[in-house]
């Protein structure tokens, strides 16, 4: 299993006229986690990308416990419990200063090679690193 923890702040302009952080906002935060988790474990994204093989969202579930508000600094959980192949799940927790659970998320990707548009196994980097903890 990896984990990996991710803090963004809420900025003025990613809340909703209650004051709250506008729940569309999860999608890019759940983002933000996800790129900065495969960096933290030497893996680029955007060299993934360059090689020829991209990662669409394929499906993302979100559920809102409690709101999060402008300046909350929020620690995004990011939670990998299972090997990729040629899909990879991630999860999510986020929690606000005073470790309180405000949503839980997860969403799943899709290896694609880019020329032929098609599912792919993960490149080899990412096995290699993956192996190190679900082999």
């Amino acid at each position: 299993m990896i984990t990996n923890d991710t803090e963004i702040r809420v900025r003025y302009a990613e809340t909703d006229k209650m004051g709250y952080c506008y729940y569309g906002n999860y999608a890019a935060y759940f983002e933000v986690a996800r790129v900065e988790t495969l960096r933290n474990f030497g893996l680029s994204y955007k060299d993934m990308e360059d090689s020829g093989v991209m990662m669409p969202v394929l499906e993302q579930r979100t559920k809102y416990i409690r709101p999060a508000k402008y300046d909350d600094l929020l620690t995004i959980r990011t939670i990998i419990k299972k090997k990729p192949s040629v899909r990879m799940l991630f999860e999510y927790e986020v929690y606000n200063e005073e470790g309180t659970l405000l949503t839980i998320g997860e969403t799943t990707l899709v290896f694609v090679d880019m020329e032929t548009m098609k599912p792919t196994q993960m490149p080899d980097d990412f096995a290699a690193v993956m192996g190190k903890f679900f082999d």
